[in-house]
């Protein structure tokens, strides 16, 4: 049995044509959306989500492409961060939320990136958790440092190669990162990590093309933003590791240039922070609501 949010209850909501969206929605009050990344599901905000439904309203999609969400045929801008920014606006608008705060760990945080400066006028609150935006992802990517990104480089190649490499052993790469990534294993227990793992081995083809946008469409989309200046007009929070000196570029520097309200802090855990630190993320989380 797949494992759920407990106290949670589960729907599909349309967002696009041909598209739904699997989300955990519980709680009553201000919302706030939360946008999980890779190699992940909704399941990753168990703790924080929990936490956060004692007094707001709480909706944890699986992003298109990802768990029991739909995954279109990558076709078109179809896994643009700006086609799945748009996902999330229609749900919560489906869900009857004109506005809302939204906060998206990794391949969710640049979803969220994007929402905010597409949709400033629906995204309240923004937060980032360990991950840069794309452009300066690329941009800082470079020498020896670069090859802890190595997987970002294997899914821009063309379609073909990539899919068929990762499918020929997907429970081998995906769970390398569920290993690398974490500083406690057990924050992701057994039945979660197994419950990853059928998720990413139904949806290769999905991953990939969420991945292969990130060094086409996406890059283009962030340049097109920074050379009109545009910025994220609301608080913003980013939570990363301390990571930044290592790979040799001031993370908070990076993203000052986008958010003029941001407040930049590093939290001692792995990559899975939501998982490993829970109770940081839910009161970073809190903070920033409160801004």
């Amino acid at each position: 049995m797949t494992p759920a949010i407990a106290g949670f209850t589960y729907q599909r909501v349309p967002v696009a044509d041909g598209v739904s969206l699997n989300a955990a929605v519980a709680g009553s009050g201000r919302p706030i959306v939360l946008l999980h990344g890779f190699p992940q599901t909704h399941l990753m905000w168990r703790h924080v989500a929990a936490d956060l439904a004692a007094d707001h309203t709480v909706i944890c999609p699986d992003l298109r492409g990802y768990g029991a969400s739909d995954k279109p045929a990558e076709t078109g801008a179809a896994y643009a961060k700006r086609t799945m920014a748009a996902d999330i606006v229609a749900l919560a608008r489906t869900l009857g939320h004109e506005r809302f705060a939204l906060a998206g760990h990794d391949r969710g945080a640049l979803v969220a990136f994007r929402a905010g400066l597409d949709h400033p006028e629906t995204i309240t609150h923004l937060a980032c958790l360990d991950v840069l935006p794309t452009l300066d992802m690329w941009e800082v990517m470079r020498g020896t440092t670069a090859a802890v990104g190595f997987h970002l480089y294997l899914m821009a190649q063309p379609p073909g190669l990539p899919e068929q490499m990762i499918a020929a052993y997907p429970d081998g790469f995906f769970s390398h990162f569920l290993d690398i990534w974490t500083n406690d294993p057990q924050a992701i227990p057994a039945d979660v990590r197994a419950a990853y793992l059928d998720a990413c081995r139904d949806a290769v083809p999905s991953i990939v093309a969420d991945y292969r946008a990130s060094a086409g469409v996406d890059v283009d989309h962030d340049q097109t933003d920074r050379d009109a200046g545009n910025r994220l007009r609301m608080p913003v929070t980013v939570l990363q590791q301390d990571w930044g000196a290592a790979l040799g570029f001031d993370a908070a520097a990076l993203w000052s240039a986008w958010a003029p309200d941001l407040r930049h802090s590093t939290v001692t855990c792995g990559h899975f922070m939501a998982e490993e630190a829970p109770a940081d993320i839910a009161k970073a989380l809190r903070d920033l609501l409160a801004r």
